[in-house]
């Protein structure tokens, strides 16, 4: 199996764990205020208590596997860019492994966060409050609550594709207009409904991407020395 076919699957696992995280998001954490700027700590705390597997699980899919299964897909789109826009493939490589890394990053402080907070819990739940609250604005500010990085990278990957023909007109549209909604969770305003932009049109993205790997080749570029008769 080539790389273009496995960075396929890759952009279909991201897409899969963005769909298990909206699908939770908006069910068993809306009550909690999750992917919002009003989550309630206390909530959080007593739901960890209460179903103390949940969260970890969470984070696991949403930033562990979605980060392995991105970096795999950085690599494939470098490998998919490269023979029309070399320089572009370079610079959508670079940004892609910090993405990934900052995805992964956050998974990891998620996760911690969760199981220091549980320990504290048991004896003082004031202070598990105040230490996951702690730890995770630092996971949000990794990449859980604001989507540069990823916002620039998908803008960047379709810019790409767009001007060397490496992926479909469906892949690029998707590409810009979801790099726009990262690029918006700048502004604390309309953060929310920008994240959630981002969110739904990178699933949208990753399927299409993944459909263009799986199943087209990119066109190549016509010879410098090629000339019309």
């Amino acid at each position: 199996m080539t790389l273009q076919k496995i960075g396929g699957f890759a952009a279909l696992i991201c897409a899969a764990t963005y769909l298990f995280g909206f699908a939770f998001l908006v069910t068993t954490l809306a009550p909690l205020g999750f992917g919002t700027s009003n989550i309630d700590g206390p909530a959080v705390v007593a739901f960890m208590q209460s179903q103390p597997g949940f969260l970890i699980l969470w984070n696991t899919v949403i930033y562990v596997i979605n980060a392995i299964a991105l970096a795999v897909l950085v690599a494939a789109l470098h490998g998919r860019l490269k023979a029309n826009t070399p320089d572009f493939a370079m610079i959508t490589l670079v940004l892609g492994i910090i993405w990934a890394t900052l995805v992964i990053g956050a998974g990891m402080i998620g996760n911690v966060a969760v199981e220091r907070a549980a320990h504290l819990a048991q004896t003082d739940v004031t202070q598990a409050v105040q230490v996951w609250l702690t730890l995770h604005a630092v996971e949000l500010g990794l990449g859980g609550g604001n989507e540069i990085a990823g916002g620039v990278w998908i803008g960047c990957v379709s810019l790409a594709g767009l001007l060397g023909r490496g992926l479909g007109r469906i892949a690029v549209g998707l590409g810009l207009l979801t790099a726009a909604g990262g690029l918006l969770t700048l502004i604390p305003a309309i953060g929310d409904v920008a994240g959630a932009v981002f969110g739904l049109g990178a699933i949208a993205w990753f399927i299409a991407v993944g459909c263009s790997l799986l199943f087209t080749r990119s066109a190549a570029l016509r010879p410098q020395a090629e000339t019309v008769a």
